[in-house]
């Protein structure tokens, strides 16, 4: 059982952590896909670890998932789910824009960040981590540079939006891109 924190930011109650479950709500094992070649065709659910290495990233960045187990609605937590884009964008305005959000949601220091990790204050509790990310085609990139959070709002048959924050600015970048790329999830409160 994994243990998670919660924090208020306006309206809204968000988990501290990323997940990091391996098991749906209902119990029932998510997919775990270690090769790229079987990551790169998934059209179904799936998560991994960070360079498939659990010790080193599981307790700290939590797993990466694709949008498909995104969207079975079962990741997390009863009494949580996924934020949709506007969910996100709640958040953002809350905290003043996409300018200077993201600073006040980045973790402070450079133990997890690279440096400078501008303008992060955490002021808001979130905590975001740069657990980088699992390509279309298979490989691990940029871990300590991005963190990359998953909404469940689809771009298209095959994208699916998610939001952004980098090392080097505090900025929330959004966008869409393929649903087979393996990201981070933050929970928020029903």
């Amino acid at each position: 059982k994994n243990l998670y924190h919660s924090v208020t930011i306006g309206t809204q109650v968000w988990m501290k952590e990323n997940l990091k479950t391996t098991h749906y709500n209902d119990n029932m094992d998510i997919p775990k896909v270690t090769d790229n070649i079987v990551w790169s065709n998934l059209t179904t659910p799936a998560y991994c670890w960070y360079n498939n290495d659990e010790t080193a990233n599981k307790d700290t960045y939590g797993a990466l998932y694709n949008w498909y187990s995104v969207n079975t609605g079962n990741l997390c937590p009863t009494g949580w789910h996924i934020p949709d884009n506007s969910a996100w964008t709640t958040l953002i305005d809350y905290l003043g824009g996409t300018t200077i959000a993201g600073g006040k949601l980045k973790e402070i220091n450079t133990i997890h960040w690279r440096s400078p990790n501008t303008n992060a204050t955490n002021e808001t509790g979130f905590t975001a981590l740069p657990g980088g990310n699992r390509d279309l085609s298979g490989p691990f990139y940029n871990i300590r540079d991005y963190g990359y959070w998953w909404s469940t709002t689809e771009g298209s048959s095959t994208n699916s939006w998610y939001k952004f924050l980098f090392y080097n600015d505090s900025n929330v970048g959004s966008s869409d891109y393929g649903k087979t790329m393996g990201f981070s999830v933050r929970c928020v409160k029903d």
